[in-house]
């Protein structure tokens, strides 16, 4: 069943063309800070606020911040688990996804099946993803243990993300890894999204409008930024992303 985030994602997408979500990493930031990049994000056209990161934070830490957020932005604040750990009840709804290119079951299946009824219990909203390690992959294929797919084989990544699709999944996350020298490159996201009838989002090592523009102009639905928010000119590179990428829109 489609739930009220994904639908508002899906509308987005339908009326926008290209949209933008922030990441905010809860490890790196206090929850006073990830409010107030929240609300400058959401004053400059982001549609939702992701809240995860590759390695661990504590519980309690994870919930300030998600409990920040909301009380201050009316945009869906969706989880961006790295683990069970990445699980908070405060927010909106969870990207439910599957490492498709990890060696390690745990990250296929195994995390899903001990996160579910959390979620469960929770009353968060899941919301299916297809998640794709490629190029540099940086900590999250470190920590995944996944093997990650070359810039320079795309239809490998277009392999994987079909398969992902065929299993349901109604996303697909192509992870560049966060803070990586260079974005996915937009010969990979073309050749991925001309096998998919999924939404299909970017992310990492996107920095500048004219890397958003390429990723978007490509095929991307969504594109992700997360490390640029963490800059002294972050509100500026933002909403020039964000204006950026709306612009393609005829």
């Amino acid at each position: 069943m489609v739930g009220p985030v994904e639908k508002y994602l899906l509308e987005k997408i339908k009326t926008e063309g290209s949209i933008h979500i922030t990441l905010v990493d809860p490890e790196k930031i206090s929850a006073s800070d990830a409010s107030r990049i929240a609300e400058n994000s959401e004053n400059s056209g982001t549609s939702a606020i992701m809240i995860g990161g590759s390695t661990f934070v504590s519980q309690a830490h994870l919930d300030d911040v998600v409990k920040a957020i909301k009380s201050t932005v009316n945009i869906p604040a969706i989880l961006f688990p790295n683990n069970i750990t990445g699980i908070s009840s405060h927010a909106d709804a969870i990207w439910f996804m599957s490492l498709l290119n990890s060696v390690d079951p745990y990250f296929l299946i195994g995390a899903q099946i001990l996160g579910a009824p959390l979620i469960k219990k929770y009353g968060l909203e899941p919301i299916s993803m297809g998640y794709i390690i490629v190029g540099e992959g940086g900590t999250a294929g470190i920590v995944g243990k996944a093997i990650s797919v070359p810039y320079n084989k795309p239809e490998l990544a277009a392999a994987h993300a079909l398969a992902g699709q065929y299993l349901g999944m109604r996303f697909i996350y192509l992870e560049g890894g966060s803070g990586a020298a260079n974005p996915v490159p937009p010969e990979m996201i073309l050749v991925v999204k001309h096998l998919l009838e999924i939404p299909l989002i970017v992310g990492g090592g996107i920095r500048t409008k004219e890397q958003a523009i390429a990723a978007a102009s490509a095929g991307a639905d969504i594109i992700v930024t997360g490390n640029v928010t963490e800059t002294n000119d972050a509100k500026q590179r933002v909403s020039e992303i964000i204006a950026a990428i709306k612009g393609l829109k005829v």
